[in-house]
């Protein structure tokens, strides 16, 4: 097995603290990573630091040099913005192989009028599209992705995770999506406390296998203080009677009894400092069979006659927890935002006067907007939680120490907070006003995936309704009850999540984004082949099979018996006509 690239006892400070210190491992061909860690931990950094963006502060990494590498960023560079989609994939080709550009875009579901389009009109999964395609075009034996799923909508998700599931190399991918983590690695890397834990396995099992020994390593931390206390106060007893009965002896051997407790404490197991923040989502119920009710209306943003879709007629009531799906720019957000501006007009008759939206008279809304910009820049941190609920300055004070914010920055401007310092912050408010309905837009962009898993927990408990846009596929299916749909202008509601998906994949293109054209780093584009009607009804076979088997595996109280019946349903007649 060829071993592409090695890292030695690699530490990086950019303060007096290390974001890791000296870490060491191996990648081989064939190596699929996931690098996971809570927000902050340093993963972006050791991706850069292994592009050469970065310097170790101590330690070395060697590339073997038969190793091509390439770093896949985040976001283009601003500089690419007014150039075309070819001309930014055309970049580092000579003129006479822009014909492999063309093939490849190709490949990755650019139309010939799109290859021309600005990249700055690109949408969130085309960007990422072009991203992937500058690193492959070069023929890369191993590729460093930094979120590569961050902003898509469920669509571009989908094609992402086929496309890292057929490609042929090695990767490291950073990512919170453990869905998407588990279907194409086969290595976890988790960042912690500064180190480096590495298994063999895919997302889930190695996080599996992490509480496992984080919980015999506090059973040996316990038995060994056990013992330190013990042999402490022994220790303590000896060296009274030595001082008591001025004995020498037994003051010689308390000496030796405290030196072997700090040699015990010095090599004692150690304990993870755990995540920063535990996230909670509190609300009242409202006693009521509407807390919200929409006639059929026109969605178009603000100040805009732009038609997006149209609405139709919805109930929702306490325990509602509704996901709103869609490919970016369908309207979602825009939806939410609505909405909410409806609800705002009870008390701001100006904002709006349309009857198509009604609210329950005593139902309080939270809107957790993706912008954050309910947060007011110029507050203290402080103040901006006391503006959400009549608080006093003392609840104030330990609900921000218990969410990491410690009291020497209480007065600290909101301006000056990280993103997802500003997410945590307007979660403790939304919890500590106890809203009877929560509007959630993209609540996950600034979590990692414990605050994802805490998300779906809290939700799951949520006594109130909430309205969800998501592309999160996890908190998706975990924490919602209901599914709406927006395809085509218009606004459908579907029974679960699964088949929404299966919605996505009838109605997707069938180019390149199902082939694995781009799968092997010698070979990046081949020619696209189109299922004939046998072949589809097998692919549809083995995707309801899959639906099923997912379904059964499920805990019984998240399982759907009406679909896992219609699934069994439509196995049986495809069977037949095949």
């Amino acid at each position: 097995m060829s071993t592409y690239l090695t890292a030695q006892a690699v530490t990086l400070n950019f303060t007096t603290q290390p974001l890791f210190n000296a870490i060491t491992f191996t990648i081989q061909r064939g190596d699929k990573v996931g690098l996971i860690g809570h927000n902050g931990c340093g993963k972006s950094s050791l991706l850069k630091l292994l592009s050469g963006q970065f310097e170790p502060s101590s330690g070395a990494v060697a590339k073997a040099n038969t190793c091509l590498m390439r770093y896949v960023e985040q976001h283009l560079p601003e500089a690419l913005n007014s150039h075309s989609v070819l001309s930014a994939l055309s970049e580092f080709i000579s003129d006479d192989e822009i014909w492999r550009a063309e093939l490849l875009l190709d490949e990755l579901g650019f139309s010939i009028r799109e290859r021309e389009m600005p990249v700055e009109n690109c949408s969130g999964g085309q960007q990422m599209r072009l991203l992937l395609a500058r690193a492959i075009i070069h023929q890369p034996d191993l590729l460093l992705l930094d979120e590569p799923s961050n902003h898509l909508d469920l669509p571009s998700l989908l094609w992402l995770e086929q496309f890292l599931s057929a490609w042929k190399g090695s990767f490291i991918l950073v990512s919170h999506d453990q869905t998407l983590l588990d279907r194409v690695t086969n290595t976890t890397w988790v960042m912690r406390d500064q180190t480096l834990h590495h298994f063999s396995l895919p997302c889930s099992q190695a996080r599996q296998a992490l509480d496992e020994k984080d919980e015999t390593d506090r059973l040996r931390h316990a038995s060994e203080q056990k013992e330190i206390d013990r042999i402490e106060k022994s220790a303590k007893r000896l060296a009274t009677w030595g001082k008591v009965y001025d004995n020498e002896d037994l003051a010689r051997k308390a000496k030796t009894m405290f030196a072997r407790k700090e040699r015990l404490e010095e090599q004692q197991t150690e304990l993870t400092d755990g995540t920063p923040w535990a996230l909670r989502l509190q609300g009242e119920r409202l006693p009521a069979n509407r807390l919200l009710e929409t006639m059929p209306f026109s969605v178009t943003p603000p100040d805009s006659a732009l038609h997006l879709f149209d609405m139709t007629e919805m109930r929702v009531k306490s325990g509602d927890r509704i996901a709103v799906l869609g490919s970016n720019g369908c309207g979602k957000s825009t939806l939410l935002n609505l909405l909410y501006r409806h609800y705002q007009s009870k008390e701001m008759p100006d904002i709006c006067t349309s009857k198509s939206v009604t609210f329950h008279d005593r139902c309080r809304l939270g809107y957790y907007d993706q912008s954050l910009e309910q947060l007011d820049d110029n507050q203290t941190i402080s103040d901006t939680l006391q503006s959400f609920a009549e608080i006093s300055s003392e609840t104030a004070k330990r609900s921000l120490i218990s969410a990491g914010f410690e009291y020497a920055r209480h007065d600290q401007l909101v301006a000056s907070l990280s993103g997802g310092e500003r997410a945590r912050l307007l979660f403790i408010g939304l919890t500590l006003a106890r809203y009877h309905m929560l509007f959630l837009d993209e609540p996950t962009n600034h979590l990692d995936m414990e605050g994802k898993e805490e998300l779906i927990q809290t939700l799951q408990e949520f006594e109130g309704a909430a309205l969800l846009v998501s592309h999160d596929r996890s908190l998706i299916e975990q924490s919602c009850n209901r599914f709406w749909f927006v395809e085509n202008g218009s606004l459908t509601e579907y029974l679960s999540a699964e088949e929404v998906y299966a919605r996505i994949a009838d109605s997707a293109p069938k180019s390149a984004d199902s082939t694995s054209a781009t799968s092997s780093p010698s070979n990046p584009v081949s020619p696209t082949v189109e299922a004939d009607s046998e072949e589809q009804l097998l692919e549809r076979l083995l995707e309801l099979e899959s639906l099923l088997e997912a379904d059964k595996q499920r805990k019984p109280k998240h399982q759907k018996p009406a679909m896992q019946q219609e699934w069994q349903q439509q196995i049986e007649e495809i069977t037949a006509q095949l």
